[in-house]
């Protein structure tokens, strides 16, 4: 349909109609400050709240990066639209009437409009209904069970409007078509009923269930849940995809619960209807839960629109199936929580208990302590791996290994894989200080193979071994021989996630970190003397006795150790870039891009962001500073002859 031009009318009777604090509330988390509310704004990278919204004017304004106006203004920036879809999706959530200036898209507009207004009020007046045969004799089965098996009370079955569904095969259909005259295909429509395979006519989707109402953020009713009360299967039965219902876009009592979400600054994921309302009914109302699908990325960003700290915890089952679905969710939300965007938790209750289980025997408090001190998500993983890992068995020791390392190699921030990767070793040694070590060297190695393929020497050309050697050699001889250089060495390689290449350099590093981690003093003052006495003992100290000389040459090199440590480590990360840039490349000619745009997307990206640090590095080579010449020896002496100060 052709885009319609609104009457000016239209749009004056939304933006008297919007409220701002409601419309932005579902972006940014706002607190209110006196008159007005203060969040972080959502249009640039803000640490502290600049971002305001003013109800009695109804306007919004960032003192950060000046980014201002009204509803939908705001709307249109956010979510990069068109005025009219704006306006339009306004008029339809404050029910204003739409008029356009085309007599003929006007028709088409409000036929759109009228349908989604009457399937709201079809599925109203459906759970009105069902909560009214919840009341009758025939609900009485799913009356008692709600008082009695989920001890649930009157106010909390009245807070979530449950009903009761007749067995019969039409009574619903009977209520609506026959007795309220609505259209047979709008309450198919709104997913209530279901036409016969054979001969005419419908049946009603729900029969003998407890029927439980799905509601959007408005408190509006857009499906139904329906829980068997016997043995009939599926166990649940949810209201299928509508014209109002997308259940890969809903939380079941996110309605309820967004207020104590952005109060508490955390959102708790559950698996079932039942785990939400009994923790509601305990005074736990920060919780909602997916609708028998995997959390996906949709639904986190809708709850991240409630909590400054980013933080969701996942309570599922704690059997087999409710781990199943914690990694499933996990694998959904990965890049989120890879990249920081959310911080996410894993909560299992003790004794595989659900929610609804463990608050028949415990206190509400208990249960908000497991939260306070729900595992991070990759602690979580990391548990998982290790719980089924028979350590002292060498397969299941590597296999083991090898699934920590998948883990922990896409971590995108170094400092937080140095710290899961010791943290991992100590797990994995079992306490043997020694042997932690070695598997902290191991896992290393490991982790960057999961990040590129850096070891693989089909990614590498053949002066990329000249460079890495003579590279690596310069920093290794530093090390060894100029101690004050020895920190600078560490934090750089660290800083830029590097290792040595070289097998044997590898070998002549591990060997340092291991005599200065067993005896750190004497290391300090001679590591030349401890390091000859472990080398003689390993296999290849060949390839790196001449590391342990000085000639004239290395000992003039060493003058200009600054210089040295920079341009070694540029040379190195230069090369492993150049490296990841061609797998990269490589990969991205094997996709089919029409099949697997994300992918392709996704290689661009690499390809690109491995350019843009090359480029980086060379401009930083390129800027050797005067200080830094002047380190050079015949550089100083060519001045002195020449009269120049500094």
């Amino acid at each position: 349909m052709e885009i319609p031009r609104l009457h000016p009318d239209t749009v004056e009777a939304v933006k008297q109609r919007v409220d701002i604090v409601d419309v932005i509330s579902e972006h940014v988390v706002l607190r209110k400050r006196g008159k007005d509310h203060t969040g972080l704004c959502p249009f640039h990278e803000d640490k502290s709240p600049s971002f305001s919204v003013s109800p009695s004017k109804q306007l919004y304004y960032c003192f950060g990066c000046g980014a201002g106006g009204n509803g939908i203004k705001f709307l249109m920036e956010i979510g990069k639209r068109s005025f009219t879809d704006v306006v339009l999706d306004l008029a339809k959530r404050y029910q204003v009437t739409v008029q356009t200036l085309e007599p003929a898209q006007r028709q088409e507009l409000q036929r759109q409009l009228s349908l989604r207004e009457q399937l709201y009020e079809v599925l109203a007046l459906s759970s009105k209904f069902y909560e009214h045969a919840l009341r009758q004799p025939d609900g009485q089965k799913a009356l008692s069970y709600l008082l009695e098996q989920r001890q649930l009370d009157e106010a909390t079955i009245q807070q979530f409007q449950l009903g009761y569904a007749p067995s019969g095969w039409q009574v619903l259909y009977g209520y609506l078509v026959e007795q309220k005259r609505f259209p047979v295909e709008l309450v198919e429509q709104a997913g209530l009923i279901v036409p016969r395979q054979e001969g005419k006519g419908y049946y009603d989707r729900f029969r003998d269930r407890l029927i439980i109402p799905i509601h959007d953020l408005q408190g509006r009713v857009i499906g139904f849940g329906g829980r068997a009360l016997g043995d009939e299967q599926p166990k649940y039965l949810n209201s299928p995809e509508t014209e109002l219902f997308d259940k890969g876009k809903t939380l079941f009592g996110l309605d309820q619960a967004r207020a104590a979400i952005a109060k508490q600054d955390r959102a708790v994921v559950v698996e079932g209807y039942f785990d939400v309302i009994a923790l509601h009914a305990a005074g736990i109302t920060n919780v909602v839960a997916s609708l028998g699908t995997a959390l996906n990325a949709a639904q986190v960003r809708m709850l991240l629109r409630y909590s400054e700290s980013k933080q969701v915890v996942l309570n599922f089952d704690a059997d087999a199936a409710g781990n199943k679905a914690a990694e499933r969710a996990i694998g959904e939300v990965a890049e989120l929580a890879y990249q920081g965007e959310v911080q996410l938790r894993v909560l299992n209750l003790p004794a595989g208990k659900d929610p609804d289980e463990y608050l028949k025997m415990h206190t509400a408090q208990d249960y908000r302590d497991l939260l306070f001190d729900a595992p991070l998500w990759l602690d979580w993983q990391i548990q998982q791996i290790l719980a089924i890992t028979d350590l002292s068995q060498a397969d299941q020791f590597q296999q083991g290994s090898q699934e920590v390392a998948k883990l922990l190699g896409k971590l995108p921030n170094a400092t937080l894989r140095t710290h899961y990767i010791h943290r991992c070793a100590e797990l994995l040694s079992d306490g043997n200080p020694r042997m932690a070590l070695q598997l902290e060297a191991d896992l290393r190695t490991q982790v960057r193979g999961q990040r590129w393929h850096g070891r693989s020497q089909k990614w590498q050309r053949p002066g990329d071994r000249s460079l890495l050697e003579e590279s690596e050699v310069q920093l290794l001889r530093l090390y060894l021989h100029v101690p004050e250089y020895r920190m600078l060495i560490k934090s750089s390689l660290e800083e830029r996630d590097l290792d040595f290449n070289l097998s044997h350099h590898r070998l002549l590093w591990q060997l340092t970190l291991e005599v200065e981690a067993a005896e750190p003093a004497e290391a300090k003052q001679d590591l030349l003397s401890l390091l000859q006495d472990r080398c003689l003992e390993a296999e290849g100290f060949g390839f790196v006795q001449g590391l342990m000389q000085l000639d004239e040459k290395t000992q003039r090199d060493l003058l200009r150790a600054p210089l040295v440590v920079r341009t070694a480590i540029a040379s190195m990360e230069r090369v492993m870039c150049e490296k990841r840039r061609r797998h990269f490349l490589d990969l991205w000619k094997q996709t089919d891009c029409s099949a697997s745009p994300d992918l392709a997307q996704y290689y661009q990206q690499q390809i690109y962001a491995e350019t843009q640090r090359i480029e980086a590095i060379d401009q930083e080579q390129r800027q050797v500073t005067f200080e830094d010449l002047a380190q050079i020896p015949w550089v100083g002496e060519f001045r002195d002859a020449l009269g120049i100060s500094q």
